[in-house]
């Protein structure tokens, strides 16, 4: 086994037929080394963010296996649900666990790519990205799988450096038509979080949304636009409705959880819906976070941090945030590094 232990989080489009979902998640089990540390399926998005981690050849191979897997059995001519996406695998980053190991998650990046080979479109992003203006996602993913076709063979699009993919065969054949199209990139840790807000109609949390993340608001009259910056540093966030459980969301990437906090990020939001009359209720986790950043919305919540352990650090950020408000939080597979501990469901 390697010194150098990555993570891959792929977001597969489909999280309400829990025997896809078992099927793609059990063909990564299947490869030595692998351990999948986390699956979370949400109906309402259509989506399940899976989490393996292991040294960096086993998971290349895990994210392969994924991605077979999900071209086999999920078709996006059938999908829909309220999360942006592209592909039946709509996003799939390599994410360094160990220290100075993202040139590790460059290469398995590009080592992916090469095993996939035109079997699907594929662009680069963020570290491995092949030109600044794709190192974001947000880039890649305009008019979403319903786009595509029209978007590869010169329709309406907004930079053509960002257009075409990576790799593709140049046709828009029978797997281009059900799969769609992945993002396959190398990210530092990021911290998928959802402040849950107490209406249906996600009114307020899609104010909230365009004042808190970092891009703002595009402020147009005339003909003329201004782009107005938002509130918080390294977020993209946006509203959207929960109807399984008749609230809403403001759903957020944390991307430096150092920058902006979980708990800076819950009460700012919580301040800007209670300026409108709705309350927040609780906060939700997606995928797994560093302990680091569990400890720091600990100590804002703990009455006496300086001589609290680790594990009531932990417990006063689940009950600060919420955490437990639409599922069981469990820090010990929620956790990265408590979940590295308990070794998952290794492979051996």
């Amino acid at each position: 086994m390697s010194d150098i232990i990555i993570e891959c989080v792929p977001n597969i489009s489909e999280g309400r037929n829990l025997e896809i979902i078992n099927s793609i998640i059990d063909s990564a089990r299947e490869i030595n080394g692998v351990s999948v540390l986390g699956c979370e399926p949400d109906s309402d998005y259509n989506r399940t963010v899976i989490t393996i981690a292991g040294d960096p050849t086993s998971v290349t191979k895990g994210a392969y296996a994924i991605i077979l897997k999900s071209l086999e059995l999920i078709d996006m001519r059938e999908h829909n649900g309220n999360h942006p996406r592209m592909g039946a695998v709509d996003v799939c980053p390599f994410v360094p666990l160990s220290e100075n190991s993202m040139d590790h998650c460059i290469n398995s990046a590009k080592e992916l790519s090469r095993m996939i080979g035109d079997l699907v479109p594929h662009f680069f992003y963020g570290h491995a990205a092949s030109s600044d203006s794709r190192k974001l996602l947000s880039n890649l993913r305009k008019l979403e799988y319903e786009g595509l076709e029209s978007r590869f063979f010169n329709g309406d699009w907004v930079d053509e450096d960002t257009r075409m993919p990576d790799v593709w065969s140049g046709e828009w054949g029978e797997n281009e038509r059900r799969f769609g199209a992945v993002a396959i990139g190398a990210r530092n840790i990021l911290v998928a979080y959802n402040v849950n807000v107490n209406e249906i109609d996600a009114k307020v949390s899609k104010i909230a949304g365009s004042l808190i993340r970092t891009s703002g608001r595009l402020i147009k009259n005339n003909g003329k636009k201004m782009r107005v910056n938002g509130m918080l540093k390294h977020v993209q966030g946006m509203g959207v409705p929960l109807p399984s459980s008749s609230i809403s969301q403001v759903s957020m990437n944390l991307q430096n959880v150092s920058e902006t906090s979980m708990h800076k990020a819950f009460e700012t939001v919580k301040s800007i819906v209670n300026d409108h009359g709705i309350d927040t209720c609780g906060s939700e986790l997606v995928g797994l976070v560093p302990l680091n950043a569990m400890l720091e919305s600990g100590k804002w919540f703990c009455p006496d941090p300086d001589n609290a352990s680790e594990e009531e650090l932990v417990a006063h950020a689940i009950e600060g945030l919420g955490l437990d408000y639409l599922r069981k939080f469990d820090p010990n597979i929620s956790i990265i590094e408590w979940a590295m501990q308990n070794k998952g469901d290794t492979n051996e």
